[in-house]
């Protein structure tokens, strides 16, 4: 990992982190550590975001069927135990745990870091270098089907939601992490799927389409009146994973007007799809490229996945993001775009699937 910090140009808002979990599940472990101190664990801490330039994104609260598997370090997708199925209340408890630990950071903050539930709270905090925590869930489980939950969890904060993570729920089918693969595996969405897709428009929650199957993508793309957005994926036709979007899902994306948010998994970045931190930072600036070239410059932006994936060696964790952002200059890339990639575009898209 380098060990200096180069800081973006720009304040960079992140579309997909899992620090909240990667804290709370060192907490179950004995392991606590403070968000405010440096650490060497994780990609993301206060202190290292400061020193990155980062302002905050959205967190998301994901209950995973294995708490002691490892996503930054391997994944073995072939193992059932990664995939079984969490009950509702359980995953509920576990996601009201997570909104606890994400205001127990902002209490003990000082002010230096808030909750946002708007794109105006998020652009303020932005604005007066605060960091900014959106609460998104990935993967519905927590979600009742008569979305009594939903109603609760929104009054907490909650402003961002994938219907599925890589398994299937009550709601819709998630695809697998598999490369190569098309994301065309299994069912569309279920009944209550697309009730909570009109549920989650109602209420001004973003859906995620990340990690759901193609066919659930199509169901939610007709049933939907707000823009598609993808928060942590990549392009299909450069890493063929079954995570990523193919080019007639771009085409839809940019259709409603949506946003995709660039994954630094290397393994949905290569067009091998190995788990490997010798993945070069251009193979990411090919990525932005082609969603720039086929989405236009207002669609794209930043979704790393930190504290959930394994990213390049010479990205390191969240002080790597300078570096990212000049390799994204080097590939020609204005520095208008460069800021509307590093936030712009991502509280534009809030601002228009939230409000």
């Amino acid at each position: 990992m380098p060990n200096t910090a180069a800081k973006s140009p720009f304040p960079v808002f992140d579309g997909h982190n899992d620090t909240l979990l990667k804290l709370e599940i060192e907490a179950i472990k004995g392991q606590e550590r403070s968000f405010f101190e440096r650490s060497d664990k994780g990609h993301v801490d206060r202190v290292r975001a400061e020193e990155a330039g980062f302002a905050g994104g959205l967190f998301a609260m994901f209950v995973p069927s294995n708490p002691e598997q490892d996503f930054a370090k391997s994944f073995d997708p072939k193992d059932p135990v990664n995939f079984r199925a969490v009950p509702q209340k359980q995953a509920l408890d576990f996601t009201n745990r997570l909104i606890d630990r994400a205001e127990q950071i902002a209490a003990d903050s000082g002010g230096s870091v808030v909750l946002c539930r708007t794109a105006e709270e998020n652009r303020a905090a932005i604005e007066a270098d605060r960091l900014a925590i959106s609460l998104h869930i990935e993967g519905a489980e927590a979600i009742d089907t008569n979305f009594y939950a939903l109603e609760d969890l929104h009054r907490r904060g909650l402003r961002s939601l994938g219907p599925v993570w890589s398994r299937e729920n009550v709601f819709g089918y998630g695809v697998p992490m598999a490369c190569p693969s098309t994301p065309d595996i299994g069912p569309g969405l279920s009944d209550a799927g697309r009730d909570l897709v009109r549920a989650c428009n109602r209420l001004g929650i973003l859906l995620d389409v990340s990690h759901l199957n193609e066919k659930g993508f199509w169901d939610l793309a007709r049933i939907t009146d707000r823009p598609i957005v993808a928060s942590h994926s990549n392009v299909h036709a450069i890493c063929a994973s079954s995570r990523n979007l193919t080019d007639r899902q771009l085409d839809a994306i940019k259709e409603s007007d949506g946003l995709v948010g660039i994954n630094f998994h290397v393994a949905f970045l290569r067009p091998d799809g190995r788990f490997s931190r010798d993945t070069s930072l251009d193979v990411m600036a090919d990525h932005a490229a082609y969603l720039v070239d086929r989405l236009g410059e207002d669609n794209v932006a930043l979704g790393s996945d930190f504290d959930g994936c394994m990213v390049p060696r010479d990205l390191g964790d969240v002080t790597g993001l300078g570096r990212l952002m000049e390799t994204f200059e080097a590939r020609g890339f204005t520095a208008g775009l460069l800021e509307k990639i590093a936030w712009r575009n991502w509280i534009a898209a809030l601002d228009k699937a939230t409000s």
